[in-house]
């Protein structure tokens, strides 16, 4: 059989390993016997030893299959091979005393130990053979897998713990990878300068070097490894290097013990920005939703979406998922549907405007707690459709809200965003005039029960329409990367942070309350767009360029969690506070509102926009047709309603 063919064995058959073991270990008491009579007399024994072997042979069978080590692939032994190697030997041997004691009984103390000299050494030398065979064949299985064309990636791998060793053996064991590790990267002086499997281990500070000497294309990182600091200082100079980053789940959770190259994946911009993680109450949480029936509107959206995922680990009766859009809201109830029972949550295709097809849902499953994350969110869309947004930002959410209180909801949770903070667009002022009707409706019905809360935060990593995907389309077609402008800055959450985030607001939130999040420090798009060409092996100016396109209608520099006249109370919680914002009277919210969603039909943009700036006065466009409406007098003309 050539190397070629050799190959292309995935696995010997398991008698042929059980029978190489059997033989093992009687070659293991034929020199073990040898051993204790000749050089080393220890043992004198009128026992022949053919029936020696024919005593052993039963027992060294019984304990090869009572450990199982058949089973087991011999090219990925591992420590806990060998310590089921040395088990079998020692039960083979022990069942053998007994054997012996049985068969023999005037041989067995025969000389100064008698048999148990005999089996102490057979025991000895059958673990030795038994390991020296799996890892003679493990060596040389790496050895065929390496004896093939240069490799397509040249690794150091960060760690030198047994971790970091079976991901070693795991990468060089996947021909369809092409993986050769050249070196060990650690932190640790200590490490530094010793060899782990002939290779080096080396300090982060040496990654140029190594790129310069062994060609390090891809540094592979073990996902629970690194603290925030080490993590960032170590992607950073990688990506300065031009070295790719591979991703590996830790070791405990491998399947079946091993890895497969599915579960290899490239460094994404999500982990490069992520903070360390975010701990919440699971207790109160699951207090707040066990057994309870939980709506969710614009539940096929990215956030709608992830709240019914952990929504429904917390034990609830029934999740009611609506949206429109059938599609996305038929992907996710197949994506439910594979780990959690049909019967615990129920897809609902209704658009939050349509008030008989709302009060339908509500008569129908009387939901215990809303999260309200049905809107209309892209800035430059909505500017162009006022009245859209309207419809549905605010029209929307008072129907969603009117119905909470009639249908006795205990709680109603919206999401809002950062964009409602003195907003320069559309979208903005729509989210902050739903934040005031939500904020006016608790006031008005505090004996009625339902609390109305409200959380707000800014922009999250990967969902639908936001920066990174359109990143990701704009580098698989060659670029270029479109910026609007040098100095954009936007604060950014992962979407299950940030859903983690709206629970436990949801929970803590006594009613009538405006609760942000702690954001972070802002990220400039630019510098996201640079670190997304080096992620993809790329250099700016040469492969792929990044092209300012201008601010879009209604688009501003810096998002605010806050305005000016904002102040926060802190929580329990030290990523969530409560914005102090200014509260408007139901009775004058509700019919400026109501007198605004019946004029859709029948007033122009310019009167629609004109009312929302009356409804928030901070409300003043940015870079948008609507700019010239905020020097009309007819502002200042017009009615406050607020308190």
């Amino acid at each position: 059989m050539n190397i070629s063919k050799l190959r292309t064995v995935r696995n010997f058959p398991r008698w042929t390993v059980l029978l190489a073991d059997t033989v093992l270990l009687l070659a293991g008491l034929v020199v073990s016997s040898w051993l204790v009579r000749e050089p080393f007399p220890l043992f004198r024994s009128p026992v022949p030893l053919t029936h020696l072997i024919s005593g052993f042979l039963p027992c060294a069978l019984a304990a090869l299959l009572t450990f199982r080590m058949h089973r087991g692939l011999v090219r990925y032994t591992n420590t806990a091979d060998i310590g089921r190697a040395v088990g079998a030997t020692l039960l083979a041997n022990t069942l053998f005393c007994l054997l012996w004691a049985l068969l023999w009984p005037k041989a067995f103390f025969a000389g100064p130990t008698g048999a148990l000299a005999l089996s102490g050494v057979n025991w000895a030398i059958g673990s030795l053979l038994l390991v020296i065979m799996r890892l003679f064949i493990k060596e040389v299985h790496f050895a065929l897998v390496q004896y093939r064309a240069e490799p397509k990636m040249i690794a150091a791998i960060y760690g030198t713990d047994h971790g970091a060793v079976m991901i070693r053996h795991a990468l060089e064991s996947m021909p369809e990878l092409s993986v050769r590790v050249r070196a060990f990267i650690d932190d640790s002086r200590s490490r530094l300068h010793s060899t782990i499997e002939q290779r080096r281990v080396y300090h982060i500070k040496d990654l140029s070097m190594l790129k310069q000497t062994k060609g390090i294309t891809h540094l592979v990182l073990a996902k629970e490894r690194l603290d925030q600091r080490d993590r960032k200082v170590l992607l950073e100079r990688s990506l300065r290097l031009g070295i790719k980053i591979l991703t590996v789940p830790p070791v405990n959770e491998w399947l079946t013990g091993k890895i497969s190259s599915r579960q290899i994946k490239d460094l994404q911009i999500e982990d490069l920005l992520q903070r360390p993680p975010i701990l919440i109450d699971n207790d109160k949480i699951g207090d707040d939703l066990w057994s309870k029936r939980v709506l969710i509107t614009g539940a096929a959206g990215s956030i709608g979406s992830e709240i019914a995922r952990q929504v429904l680990r917390y034990g609830p009766k029934q999740v009611i998922l609506c949206d429109q859009a059938e599609s996305a809201l038929h992907e996710l109830q197949l994506e439910l549907g594979a780990s959690v029972p049909l019967e615990r949550f129920v897809p609902f295709i209704g658009d939050v405007t349509q008030m008989a097809r709302m009060e339908k849902l509500f008569d129908q499953y009387r939901p215990d707690i809303i999260y309200h994350a049905a809107a209309y969110k892209h800035v430059p869309m909505m500017e162009h459709h006022p009245e859209a947004a309207i419809h549905t930002n605010v029209g929307g959410t008072k129907i969603v809200a009117d119905l909470a209180v009639k249908y006795g909801a205990k709680k109603f949770v919206m999401v809002s965003t950062d964009k409602a903070v003195n907003p320069t667009n559309v979208m903005g002022a729509s989210k902050r005039i739903a934040e005031l009707y939500v904020q006016a409706m608790d006031a008005e019905q505090p004996s009625k029960g339902t609390r109305f809360i409200t959380t707000r935060f800014g922009n999250v990593l990967g969902s639908n329409g936001s920066v990174i995907p359109r990143f990701r389309k704009q580098l698989e077609r060659g670029g270029p990367l479109t910026v609007t402008h040098p100095e954009i800055n936007r604060y950014f959450m992962t979407i299950p942070e940030a859903v983690q985030l709206v629970l436990e607001a949801g929970t803590m939130g006594h009613g009538g309350q405006i609760l942000v999040f702690d954001m972070g420090t802002p990220v400039r798009i630019a510098d996201l767009a640079r670190k997304m060409i080096r992620l993809a092996g790329l250099e700016e100016g040469k492969d792929i360029e990044i092209v300012y396109t201008g601010l879009r209608p209604g688009e501003k520099l810096y998002e605010e969690l806050l305005n000016d006249a904002e102040k926060v109370l802190p929580t329990y919680h030290p990523k969530i506070s409560i914005a102090q914002v200014r509260r408007s009277k139901y009775k004058v919210v509700n019919g400026e509102i109501s007198n605004l969603l019946a004029k859709l039909g029948e007033w122009n943009e310019n009167t629609l926009v004109l009312r929302m700036k009356v409804l928030v006065p901070e409300f003043l466009s940015n870079n948008s047709i609507f700019q010239a409406l905020d020097n009309k007098k007819q502002q200042e003309d017009s009615l406050s309603f607020t308190s």
